[in-house]
């Protein structure tokens, strides 16, 4: 054979020349699915081992896993099959045997033979529990389109055709109990189904949720105090809504886990599938159904995750006032020195911009409850509107939206995968939804002292309201009650004009009773411990939206500051016409001339004009609470009332 004039290559000699080696034993595994599971430790235990065996506070780990998904099973029970699905836990496409499974006939007694078996009861249902970010990360990413990593390491998705929620498609059960509790009719956005619509309703959610392959399934809590937390469970078909509702409630620790037992209230999503039309107080394919009773919530026919946020906490709204605790939609921030702030108001008043301070602590930013021990967060997270979002701006959210944050229907470029905020495609209504941990400043736990300041805050597109007023309480309660701030739209000849906007608690949507009970908890709360409320105009000054100018930022965080210090309280004050309003002469950093905002208006009768013509605006919207009595004098209602517009 030809030499082909290669030197011949000498091994041994090679091996003898190394320095060193750097090679290492073969793995461990004679199979790639071998080699993956060495990849993924075991999940560790939250009790260490007692003699050789996991024991926890149901005794062993079989023992724990056995129960919650028999408890899993219980809440997927159909109601007129008295059983619930085959249930295992983990990720059906990881299976590789056939696994151990609980079923709710297991602990159900039943004195004859179950007939009415379907095809659900023949397959396993794969319960997803509690999953970590990273691996709901992988579940959406694989199986749910439109999902996807983003630059900041946020998970991108789409919420559907319905990118907000669907009030009028909420409904609640009404009942013996609730006919005389809730507050019902004009104005009210409770709007009544019946018992058995609501059960056919349930049924289908349940049905439809039995019939996939897996389900996600999150045990978690609402509320920081810990004796007053509710225990939820939340059952869902998608990835994003299990990761939106990890990051919205409190998250348990794997103690906590172990001892939660049967749920205080069960959320069913079913939002990929439709309500039916011909059923009953249907309006549409979409429907929110609320049965305080049963203590559950069916979704059926809208899959925008904000719905199960705004959902609960109107169950808040039920529930806490029951133990004589209040329940409000308000932002919260503590002090260095242990002084609370409450900051109410409606979209665009500036509520989440001067609850944000550095300077102190935030306790949260939307739902918080007022017990006889202090303030607590109701949300393990923040839900923040990303439109124009920048890091100039919030820097605070910015930074806050990164791996385990849920980034709702935002436009991202397709290459770098970088997020145009800017960018209304989709939806301007676009939300970033992540862990409050993830704010820098955030106090944890998130719970505070009693109350110091009650902050009011308006928008006042009118310019006729001060830049702050001092309250007393019957005007803290007829403010809280009108929740008014004021819009800017679009007239049909192009010129724009204010338009009054009123929400009654400043959110009138997720109130369940009438608002003038939460008020007087309100008053109540405010003169035991001590409490000042105010009245702070982040609107126009000089005239009304158009002619006048937006009050500066600077001022309106220098009326703040004040309001924290204490430095107000000592300010000389004079009241005004009409809302008859106490405000200051005089505040360190804020011109004197605009305090009272008659003296920047060019023109006196323009100004007189336009105070009465919003005076008129509250009165008309207090006609729906006007008749509405609390106790047997009705004194407190006409208190009220007197506290409103004079003319």
């Amino acid at each position: 054979m030809a030499s082909s004039g290669l030197a011949k290559i000498e091994t041994q000699k090679m091996k003898e020349e190394i320095c060193h080696d750097d090679s290492s034993a073969p793995v461990k595994a004679q199979t790639v699915d071998e080699l993956h599971s060495l990849q993924q430790k075991k999940k560790s235990g939250p009790n260490t081992p007692i003699k050789g065996h996991h024991q926890t506070a149901f005794g062993s780990e079989v023992d724990r896993n056995k129960q919650q998904l028999q408890s899993i099973s219980a809440s997927l029970a159909s109601l007129t099959r008295e059983s619930g699905p085959k249930v295992v836990k983990g990720d059906p496409s990881k299976q590789s045997e056939t696994p151990k499974v609980a079923h709710a006939s297991q602990f159900h007694q039943h004195t004859a033979p179950n007939l009415n078996i379907s095809d659900s009861s023949l397959k396993f249902t794969h319960i997803l529990y509690n999953l970590s970010p990273a691996e709901l990360y992988e579940q959406a990413i694989q199986y749910e389109k439109g999902s996807f990593i983003t630059s900041s390491g946020a998970l991108a998705t789409l919420s559907g055709a319905k990118t907000g929620r669907s009030p009028r498609d909420k409904r609640v059960v009404k009942d013996d109990t609730t006919s005389d509790e809730l507050w019902w009719g004009k104005g009210s956005p409770n709007i009544e189904m019946d018992e058995q619509t609501f059960l056919v309703n349930r049924e289908r959610a349940v049905d439809y949720l039995c019939s996939l392959e897996k389900v996600f399934v999150n045990d978690q809590f609402l509320n920081w105090d810990p004796n007053n937390r509710i225990k939820v469970r939340i059952v869902s078909a998608r990835a994003y809504h299990s990761l939106f509702m990890h990051n919205m409630c409190i998250r348990p620790t794997p103690e906590e886990l172990e001892n939660f037992g049967t749920p205080d209230f069960t959320i069913y999503n079913a939002g990929k599938f439709p309500c039916n039309r011909y059923t009953h107080y249907m309006t549409s394919s979409t429907s929110i159904d609320l049965n305080l009773a049963r203590r559950e919530m069916v979704i059926l026919g809208t899959q925008y995750a904000g719905e199960m946020k705004k959902g609960l906490f109107s169950v808040m709204h039920y529930l806490m006032p029951k133990r004589q605790i209040l329940s409000l939609h308000s932002g919260c921030n503590m002090g260095k020195e242990g002084d609370v702030a409450l900051f109410f108001g409606l979209s665009g008043t500036g509520k989440t911009t001067l609850s944000t301070d550095h300077n102190r602590y935030l306790i949260g930013d939307d739902e918080h409850c007022w017990s006889d021990h202090g303030v607590s967060n109701i949300e393990g997270g923040c839900y923040a509107k990303c439109i124009d979002l920048s890091r100039e701006k919030e820097p605070d959210i910015w930074n806050a939206i990164k791996f385990g944050t849920v980034l709702e229907n935002v436009v991202f470029e397709e290459h770098t995968r970088e997020v145009d905020y800017t960018d209304k495609s989709v939806t301007e209504n676009t939300r970033a939804a992540y862990p409050i941990e993830y704010i820098p400043n955030a106090k944890i736990p998130c719970v505070g002292p009693h109350p110091k300041n009650v902050i009011l805050l308006a928008c006042d597109a009118f310019g006729v309201l001060p830049p702050v007023s001092k309250l007393n309480l019957a005007q803290t309660m007829y403010h809280f009650i009108s929740g008014y701030t004021a819009l800017v739209a679009g007239t049909e000849d192009g010129i724009k004009e204010p338009t009054a906007t009123f929400s009654a608690c400043f959110g009138a949507a997720f109130i369940m009773l009438h608002p003038t009970k939460y008020a007087a908890m309100l008053a109540e709360k405010m003169q035991k411990q001590g409490a000042t409320g105010w009245l702070v105009n982040t609107g126009w000054s000089g005239g009304s939206y158009g002619s006048g100018n937006r009050i500066k930022l600077a001022y309106t965080r220098k009326i703040i500051d004040a309001i924290h210090s204490g430095e107000l309280l000592n300010a000389n004050y004079t009241k005004t016409e009409v809302f008859g309003l106490e405000i200051p002469t005089e505040l360190e950093g804020v011109p004197s001339e605009i305090l009272d905002p008659v003296n920047t208006w060019p023109d006196k009768d323009a100004y007189k004009e336009t105070l009465l013509k919003l005076g008129g605006l509250f009165r008309k919207n207090f006609e729906v609470f006007a008749n509405y009595k609390i106790g047997a004098d009705n004194n407190l209602t006409e208190e009220i009332l007197a506290a409103g517009p004079n003319f």
